[in-house]
Order: C-alpha cells, then structure tokens, then sequence
C-alpha cells in the first residue's frame, strides 16, 4: 500500500459504548496496527440528534462549556453548550436544558415544560462572541411553542391584562400581546441553523400536541388544549409580527420550538446530517480520501432515512469513493443500502454477548474489527 493513502474516517457516536470521536480512534488503532503510514482523517460525525454538540466541537477542537439553567420544570439542572475551535459558532441540543429525559415519567406535564432554559443556552453561546448557532430540537420535553426561550431572551408574553405569562403550553391559550423591546439585539447578527428531521406542521392532528404530545404526558383533555393554545399562539404572532407558521413544515418540532425559533431569531430548519456535513467540512476531506469508513451503534434500513452513515455514503459517491460502514448491531434489510452508496457493512461483535459487556468493550471490538478490515483492504491494494 502506498505510504500517502488516505481514509477519512467519519463515524456517528456509537450510542452509549463510544463517542464519535473515540470511534475514530479505535478505528485509527486497528488500521495502524497493519500499516502505520495510512494517514487517517478524523470526521467525528452525528445526524443532528443526540452526541451533536459533543461531535462538531470534537471535529473542530473547540471547547465544551456546562453552565446552571431553568429545566423543563423551572428547577436546576446542569447543561452544556459548545463553541467551536475558530470561536464562532455556539452548538447547543436544546434536550440537555428542556429535554425529556429531566423529568421523570410521572412529573411529565407539557402544560407546565418550558423551554426557559434553552433560551438560557443560546444567551450563553451570544456572551462567548459567536456570529452563528446550530441549534439541535431533539428530545423535548416541552409543547410551549419556544415561548420559554423567548422570555429567556428578554421577550415579554403577556396577556390581557399586561401580565408575564407563567412557564409551559398550558399559558399560551391567554396570550394577548408580544413584547420584544427587550428581545437580546445580539441576536439581529447572529446566523442561526436548527438541525430538524422531522416535517410536522404546529398544530392539527400532524401537528406537535397531537403526535408528540403523549410522550410528553399529555392525556387527550391535554392534548386538545395544548393544540388549541398553539393555534392561537400563531394567530397572535401572525397578527403582530406577520409570520404565518400555522402550516410551515417542522414548526411542531420540538413541541413547537421549531416554530419558535424561525420567528424570534430567523432561524432556518435543515436535516441534522446536512448541517454536520457542513460544519465539519467533510465533503473537501472526502476529497483527498482514498476511501471512507463510517459507522454507528446500529445499522437497519432505517439508516437510509437520514441517519449518519447513509449522509456520509452520498457525500462520498459524489467522489467516487468506497464506503464502508461499522456496527455494533446489524438489523433487518440493510441491503437497501448497498443501492445507496455504502459497499459494504461490518459488525464489531465477536460473538454472543451481554448488552453491558458489549456496550463496555465497543471500543476494543472496533479496533479489532478495523485491523482485520484494513487487512483486507491491503490485500486488495497488493500490498
């Protein structure tokens, strides 16, 4: 083998065994084992849900930051953030202030879930200089249409008779009146991006109180409430701001959120992996690559939906380069993405084994895996 090839290496975290970046270092470790004069290019990759932050600021060198903000239910809770390694873009997942898994199953109640703390998040990101957000929606345990963000912002909701609107879904059937003479102005010179899978509309039976609603805890009374309550939320901001989100595709993300985040800080709504693609510069790295190694936990026909592995394939077909991809589990018709880019799939399991001891020893059975792949790969490249 040639001493300058090159394999860009772009794996999505394996979910609770390994991070992305931790992913391309057992990868790294087993094809330097056959050959130490391959170069390897890290891409630590994610599809814009859980592990984004984490990835994009790995792939950057950038810096983690955790802070005290407002969870869902107006405690406390600890939250992190990231900037990246040139300082200008601030990467947040709003789940890690206002997301599902802070409050326990019977403490769930989108009526009262705010989305305060994200807000709180974004204002962290503007005091550290940034002229760009990446914002992830995933994982919410709110429906209060981003008005909790708002309030954290410096934006006033208030009703009727002048008064603050308390926190969650459940208030915003009494807005009569936005007020954002307060609304942080840092915000006009910051481009704003929200990693965004899903097309659901506001309101209706699609919409975020009817589809996401009971997950959140909300029961049937609730659900019509909190679907009532958003209508009438984007009337309002239909009347005093001029935006029309009552059937924008991805506004009932997030229990609304999405909407939210076009309104109030003109943000606009991409697929995750395409906004990873673009932060971490994968598609000029592909370039010089004389292949590519992807991977995640697991790998099914649902990866052809948007999923890391099937982003970074297409990505690299446009260049004609092999793909091959790694999991720690192999699911159900996976042939379909050998239509779509990958060449070849390869699980890291050596055999049966507990889901603990898989979990623990992820990074160890990827190594090897990689090493007897990069054998292969050698082989066939004569040397």
């Amino acid at each position: 083998m040639n001493k300058d090839f090159v394999i860009v290496l772009a794996p999505d975290s394996f979910k609770e065994s390994m991070t992305a970046k931790e992913a391309c270092e057992a990868m790294e470790k087993g094809i330097h084992k056959v050959n130490s004069n391959i170069t390897c290019i890290h891409v630590p990759m994610a599809d814009g849900g859980e592990g984004t932050m984490q990835s994009l600021v790995d792939a950057t060198e950038g810096t983690v930051y955790i802070t005290k903000v407002k969870g869902p239910l107006g405690n406390e809770v600890s939250a992190s953030y990231g900037i990246t390694g040139d300082g200008l873009t601030g990467v947040l997942e709003m789940a890690s202030a206002s997301g599902i898994q802070l409050v326990s199953p019977e403490t769930r109640n989108p009526l009262i879930t705010t989305t305060y703390g994200t807000g709180q998040l974004i204002k962290a990101c503007l005091d550290r200089g940034v002229s760009k957000l990446l914002i992830g929606i995933g994982g919410s345990a709110t429906n209060d249409g981003g008005a909790g963000m708002v309030q954290a912002l410096g934006g006033r909701l208030l009703d009727a008779e002048g008064n603050e609107l308390l926190f969650g879904g459940g208030e915003l059937g009494r807005l009569a009146r936005i007020d954002l003479s307060g609304f942080d102005p840092r915000l006009k010179d910051v481009q704003v991006e929200v990693a965004c899978d899903v097309t659901n509309p506001l309101c209706g039976p699609t919409g975020a109180s009817n589809v996401f609603g009971p997950q959140k805890g909300a029961t049937s009374d609730m659900i019509k409430q909190l679907d009532s309550n958003l209508h009438h939320y984007a009337s309002v901001i239909k009347e005093q701001l001029g935006f029309d989100i009552i059937d924008m595709s991805g506004a009932g993300a997030a229990g609304g959120l999405g909407a939210g985040l076009v309104v109030f800080l003109n943000g606009i709504l991409k697929k995750g992996i395409e906004l990873v693609i673009d932060y971490t510069g994968l598609e000029e790295k592909v370039q010089q690559a004389d292949m590519v190694w992807t991977g995640e936990g697991s790998i099914d026909f649902q990866t052809q939906y948007g999923k890391t592995p099937l982003g970074v394939a297409e990505v690299a077909k446009k260049y004609n380069k092999p793909v091959l991809a790694f999991a720690g589990r192999i699911g159900d018709q996976t042939e379909v993405l050998y239509d779509k880019g990958i060449d070849a799939i390869f699980g890291i399991m050596p055999g049966a084994a507990s889901l603990e001891d898989a979990l623990n020893k992820g990074q160890e059975n990827l190594e090897r895996t990689a090493e007897n792949v990069a054998r292969l790969v050698m082989l066939n490249q004569g040397s």
